[in-house]
């Protein structure tokens, strides 16, 4: 018998021993479901994700993974949910504890850079989920559009306190900045996922120290700039 397309784009992903699965109840079982969905969701898309799939991969039957979400829609849901409430971890809150300004808007960006490599191989569901749900309507598209309206507003936002520290220009607009930023990051996943350019990750660097550079309130010397440093010249590629 053949292997179907689900379990040739899983084999990594490991699968429950028998014995351990009955000793997973309730909440601890959702959990369990839902981490196994997440990394599916990034291999596959949100799209891609469906309750026989994820019954395959953690080797539990449909009506018992159905119990814990009632629908394709909810398990969708439930992914985005948990990708934010991990990226907020990894990427916003530890940036919290920089002193507001660029330090923070710094932090932020390395962050975020740290996760978007992290995830060339495998893909970025706020990425792979705008192709996928750009023209769709629906509880799903909301779900993660509201994710990302976050993110983006806790980005601006920390530009704005660069702003109020004088750091930045008063006079620019924040949202622009953060457009920007948020531009670069999405320039990187393209360049480095889909073209395999080894010179993106630099690139997008750079590119971040040219924004700071060039909405700075007044000249900043290299100590004032920390992702300023001088690099590598960068490959042609």
């Amino acid at each position: 018998m053949s292997e179907s397309p689900i379990s040739s784009k899983v084999q990594s992903l490991p699968v429950a021993e028998p014995g351990r699965r009955v000793l997973i109840k309730g909440q601890q079982t959702k959990s369990v479901i839902i981490d196994a969905a997440l990394r599916l969701a990034s291999q596959i898309g949100l799209e891609g994700l469906s309750i026989g799939a994820l019954a395959e991969v953690t080797g539990m039957s449909k009506s018992g993974v159905f119990a814990h979400f009632g629908s394709r829609e909810e398990l969708q849901i439930s992914v985005i949910r948990e990708y934010h409430t991990r990226f907020e971890a990894d990427v916003f809150y530890s940036a919290m504890q920089k002193p507001r300004g660029l330090p923070r808007l710094q932090a932020l960006f390395d962050n975020w850079m740290v996760q978007t490599s992290a995830e060339i191989d495998s893909g970025c569901i706020y990425i792979s989920g705008a192709v996928e749900f750009d023209d769709r309507s629906g509880p799903v598209r909301d779900a993660l559009a509201s994710s990302v309206a976050s993110w983006q507003t806790a980005l601006r936002r920390a530009v704005e306190l660069a702003q109020v520290e004088g750091q930045l220009s008063r006079q620019s607009d924040a949202r622009q900045i953060a457009f920007e930023i948020h531009g670069l990051i999405l320039a990187l996943h393209y360049e480095a996922r889909f073209l395999r350019n080894p010179a993106a990750t630099e690139r997008a660097r750079q590119g971040f120290a040219h924004i700071l550079d060039r909405y700075a309130e007044a000249p900043m010397t290299p100590s004032q700039k920390p992702a300023a440093k001088r690099a590598r010249k960068p490959s042609n590629i």
